[in-house]
């Protein structure tokens, strides 16, 4: 998926990427940018212009990687500089490009995002100066005693909702249907919940959530 305000960058690069034969292209509508719109596709990768409005690019590129653990988001930018790449860095995007790029650079992009790769790395290795920007911000957050589980964000809000469903004994099909969104999404969300507590199945994830008071240890497994 491919979102921008630039109507015709949006109409020439979705062009271009359409030729590509590993590549479907699931929308470039020049109004597209809601949540809506990922939770219907479902898209492996989303191209997402910075300077988009009324919500700016670094927000929505948020908000995706926190409510679509499996959509990568990879953040497009007409002038990247250090600063930005900063910010690009803690949305959780996982590459950030120069919107001049040529389509092979995009496509090499687009293929290692979807493999799970941080093509986004590459640009931290080639600017220490950032790297130590992060690594300090880091280190500020540890001294002045902050939460670090608000930095990590061990789960989104949706994923602890739909844990609580799951406590509740319910399967992903009955969630589906309580949440109105599709199976394969609830699928996705509970492979990112194994993943992100480390935890060999449905069950031991809801016993390390309880004992982290991530949801209620009322509820019933």
């Amino acid at each position: 998926m491919v979102i921008d305000r630039q109507v015709f960058f949006l109409a020439g690069l979705c062009q271009a990427l359409s030729q590509q034969p590993d590549i479907k292209v699931l929308d470039c509508n020049p109004d597209n940018g809601s949540l809506e719109s990922i939770e219907f596709s479902s898209p492996d990768v989303v191209l997402l212009g910075i300077e988009l409005p009324p919500h700016n690019g670094l927000e929505l590129g948020r908000r995706i990687v926190r409510c679509y653990p499996n959509t990568r988001v990879v953040m497009l930018s007409p002038s990247p500089n250090d600063d930005e790449l900063f910010e690009v860095i803690k949305t959780g995007a996982v590459a950030y490009l120069d919107k001049n790029a040529t389509v092979e650079e995009l496509v090499s992009v687009i293929g290692r995002a979807s493999r799970g790769e941080y093509p986004i790395n590459d640009s931290l290795l080639a600017k220490p100066g950032v790297a130590e920007h992060v690594l300090k911000q880091f280190q500020h957050m540890v001294s002045a005693g902050e939460n670090m589980e608000t930095v990590t964000v061990p789960l989104t809000s949706r994923e602890t909702q739909i844990l609580s469903y799951i406590a509740e004994g319910n399967s992903n099909k009955q969630i589906a249907r309580i949440l109105e969104i599709s199976e394969q999404t609830i699928k996705n969300h509970v492979s990112s919940i194994l993943r992100k507590l480390n935890a060999n199945d449905r069950a031991h994830a809801v016993a390390l959530a309880m004992r982290n008071r991530w949801i209620a240890a009322e509820v019933r497994a």
